[in-house]
């Protein structure tokens, strides 16, 4: 953003940092550089809390002087900027090598800061005794004698060798987002050092208790499943090896107290004798009243275990639970392990950093975290299978079911038939083994349980496991197959579609579809830099949206209610109508399956007619109506409020109308155990309008709803860039057309990213399902339209597939013919051959 943007837009920037943590990036063009700085949360630099610390302004005076502020933050001199008297938000230096004054005012001038170099030279203390110097000589003398480093290991190859163990004297950080397994890193160093070396070391757990280290350290030492010895079932063997860690374990102290500062490890190391290593487990981004070591106090917790490994000369190890540059810049480690997954679920990348070279190597771990460790991801999972070639035979989905199922396989938690437990604890089997005949066998009834899924338990792992079964059963009725091009038996509606765009969409939505990377925007010149637009569609907004909800927040509220299915896509074959699958080979070989319809004859003389809807999805975006917003609990409902969006709770209506499928589509497949479904406003839309034209015979009643205050136009400059740049480029068509596609399909996955590991500038599920359903909706009431004017539906698919029996080979009247959004492309097929795929 501009400093004139910024200036206008100042109280608004400075409340979004205030209330949802938002850092902006604001730059001023001057008459000899670029001045860039950060409008950031005062989380990002807790030391400009400080009263009288940093120049400070109150927000009128600071929008007066905004650019003198700017230029000011941008030589290095942050401007703390407050409501009244109380500090609010905070400008920053955006670029690194920008001197930043230390993040403790009340630290010597010349003291070494958390968050960059110092301005002015300091003052030594004159009464303070001289400091001890040591010549070049010196220092050549201490290396030659003491011979290669003797600091502890992570008992890990491929790390040891990129980090060269941990060094005595030095603070190394490892930096991970949750669920990536940063603690286990501290884990193994604790567990080598401890157990293989049989030296001293202190594990402040800051976070786990002194069971769950213990727990871990067994799980990783044997091969026993976690969540299982958490229960404190053991088998036989996993008690012995406990008796023998106990025997063993006299060297590894564990300090879980309660309110555990950063000062108390400090007191307390000195007087570990033989002490090699401080494990610090762990520091926490988020702030936590019941945590000391967490948010606006972390970089005054890393000066003192800096400081602590100095004047020690031992080595300390700190886990934090986030990979934000900012924050780590502000904790100022002098190793920085950064822990990054991968496109591949079975490896995790470890940058290396050191603090005066920047990276310095690099190395790859495969997570095993259902025995709480780490291992080489260059091991060989079988013999004579190398990691590489077993990844090629792996699916995501494969791999996600598995993980999925851990919680029910292990014992943890209960709900599962016990046949389908089986069958699921071989999968995992299979996978871990890398046995591929064995995954091959399974497939049939691994498929045959996930087209008919069991009623899941209500929980986190059960919506998972649905979630994941799902994913598999959608993969499996679109998977390449060499199966006989017999036609297969009728399959229900939901299981057979029309291919097309939209099909390859959700299909990818299932298995999420994204790959590190695509959160990053289009370089400069690209053919259509749908990221950046839908971006700044949004950032334009005078509502000022939330495009992310909190990590920690995702768990509770309206969040978890949201699911694939709120999509209502249509997947409708009309009744007297017979589907089947058949075999089909594309121009490039590849072997797919398609639909044959089968009309009787009591439908007359006719062929089908295809409607293939164009841009299903960006044309919706043209008025979408969401809440940009927080969703606020608002509960039952007396009647819908067209001043709110949101998510709302509904019985599902009646509907008999002949010839014509459930105006909720396959939301009706899936109602709680009273009969009631969860809906986004497209939906709601669409029944009232329904009700008020007299197709639906009772009102819409809502039993509860999360809701904000609605928009329709949040997308619309998205919607109207998409459509000029679609208007162009399908002339040209080629790859610059399919690139276009392309970009456009992945901006809009990242509304709603499904794997934790996956960045994303949003994340934003009632977004993505709003423009789904929207799409859905639009679809739906085109083919309705037709249906009242006389014509026979065939099947209704996706978000833009239709098929009509048409005697004269004219398309409805409803449809408009074109290449446009919103228009439709129309082919004909005889009875009895498979349906194409869609081309658009």
């Amino acid at each position: 953003m501009n400093a004139s943007d910024a200036r206008r837009d100042l109280y608004a920037l400075v409340k979004h940092a205030e209330d949802d943590g938002v850092t902006t990036l604001i730059h001023r063009m001057g008459s000899k550089r670029e001045d860039r700085v950060l409008l950031a949360p005062l989380d990002r630099f807790p030391a400009a809390r400080k009263a009288g610390a940093f120049p400070s302004w109150a927000l009128s005076a600071a929008q007066k002087e905004f650019g003198t502020l700017v230029s000011q933050a941008a030589s290095g001199q942050p401007q703390v900027l407050r409501r009244n008297t109380t500090s609010v938000a905070v400008l920053l230096p955006a670029d690194p090598h920008t001197s930043v004054p230390s993040s403790d005012p009340a630290a010597p001038s010349g003291a070494a800061p958390a968050g960059g170099a110092v301005n002015s030279q300091g003052q030594q203390d004159r009464e303070s005794a001289p400091r001890r110097l040591a010549t070049l000589g010196d220092a050549i003398g201490s290396v030659l004698t003491t011979g290669p480093a003797d600091g502890p290991t992570f008992g890990l190859p491929g790390l040891d060798a990129a980090t060269g163990g941990l060094q005595p004297g030095r603070l190394t950080l490892v930096a991970a987002a949750p669920n990536v397994g940063g603690s286990l890193l501290g884990l193994a160093a604790a567990r080598t050092t401890a157990l293989v070396d049989h030296r001293t070391v202190l594990y402040a757990a800051s976070g786990p208790n002194r069971d769950d280290v213990f727990r871990r350290i067994l799980s990783a030492e044997t091969g026993g499943d976690y969540p299982r010895l958490k229960q404190g079932r053991l088998t036989d063997y996993e008690q012995d090896v406990a008796r023998q860690l106990m025997q063993a374990g006299d060297v590894l102290l564990i300090d879980d107290g309660s309110n555990l500062t950063a000062e108390d490890i400090a007191e307390t190391a000195p007087h570990m004798e033989g002490l090699a290593l401080v494990v610090v487990d762990r520091l926490q981004a988020a702030h936590s009243a019941r945590l000391p070591l967490s948010g606006n106090r972390l970089p005054d917790a890393s000066q003192i275990l800096s400081t602590l490994a100095r004047t020690l000369h031992v080595s300390v190890l700190a886990v934090v639970d986030s990979d934000d540059p900012t924050l780590l810049g502000l904790l100022d480690a002098d190793v920085l392990l950064t822990l990054t997954a991968t496109t591949d679920p079975g490896r995790v990348q470890v940058t290396v950093a050191e603090r005066d070279f920047g990276v310095i190597g690099s190395a790859y771990l495969r997570p095993d975290l259902l025995h709480a460790r780490f291992g080489d991801a260059e091991a060989v999972p079988v013999a004579g299978t190398g990691s590489e070639e077993w990844r090629l035979h792996t699916t995501p989905v494969e791999r996600e079911l598995a993980d999925a199922a851990l919680p029910y396989t292990s014992g943890a938690q209960k709900g599962l038939p016990s046949a389908l437990t089986h069958l699921l604890a071989a999968l995992r089997t299979a996978l871990a083994a890398g046995d591929q005949a064995a995954i091959d066998e399974l497939a049939a009834s691994l498929a045959q349980a996930a087209a008919a899924p069991p009623r899941l338990p209500d929980t986190a792992e059960g919506r998972r496991l649905a979630a994941a079964l799902h994913a598999y059963n959608a993969a499996a009725a679109a998977s390449v197959t060499a199966q006989p091009s017999a036609p297969e038996s009728a399959r229900p509606a939901a299981a057979s579609g029309a291919a097309s765009d939209a099909d390859e969409e959700v299909r990818r939505d299932d298995d999420d579809g994204l790959v590190p990377g695509d959160e990053e925007d289009e370089p400069q010149g690209a053919i259509f830099p749908a990221l950046r637009i839908l971006k700044d569609s949004v950032t334009r907004s005078k509502m000022h949206p939330v495009p992310v909800i909190r990590l920690e927040d995702r768990e509770d509220g309206p969040w978890p209610l949201i699911s694939e299915d709120m999509d209502g896509e249509p997947r409708w074959v009309h009744p007297d109508v017979t589907s089947t699958r058949v075999a089909h080979t594309r121009e490039n070989g590849k072997r797919v399956r398609r639909d044959q319809l089968d009309v009787p004859a009591s439908f007359g003389d006719g062929v089908l007619c295809l409607i293939d809807r164009n841009g299903s999805f960006p044309s919706a975006c043209s008025a979408v109506p969401l809440a940009p917003n927080k969703l606020l609990h608002t509960g039952p409902l007396d009647a819908f409020d067209k001043t709110k969006a949101g998510i709302y709770q509904i019985d599902i209506p009646d509907w008999d109308y002949p010839g014509m499928p459930h105006p909720l589509g396959r939301l009706i497949d899936r109602p709680d155990d009273e009969g009631r479904v969860w809906v986004t406003t497209p939906h709601i839309k669409q029944l009232e309008r329904l009700h008020r034209d007299g197709h639906l015979t009772t009102p819409v009643t809502i039993h509860d709803s999360w809701t904000g205050k609605a928009n329709e136009s949040l997308f619309k400059p998205f919607y109207t860039a998409a459509r000029e740049a679609r208007t162009e480029l399908i002339q040209a068509g080629g790859e610059p057309y399919k690139n276009y596609k392309t970009r456009l399909s992945i901006a809009l996955r990242l509304l709603w990213p499904k794997r934790p590991s996956q960045r994303s500038p949003f994340w934003r599920p009632d977004w993505r399902m709003s423009m789904v359903a929207e799409a859905s909706v639009r679809h739906w009431l085109n083919a309705f339209k037709a249906v009242q004017e006389g014509h026979t539906l065939i099947a209704l698919r996706n978000v833009d597939a239709a098929i009509f029996w048409t005697p004269d080979e004219t398309p409805p009247g409803t449809y408009r013919i074109g290449t446009g959004f919103g228009q439709v492309k129309a082919k004909f097929i005889q009875p009895g051959e498979f349906i194409p795929e869609g081309d658009d």
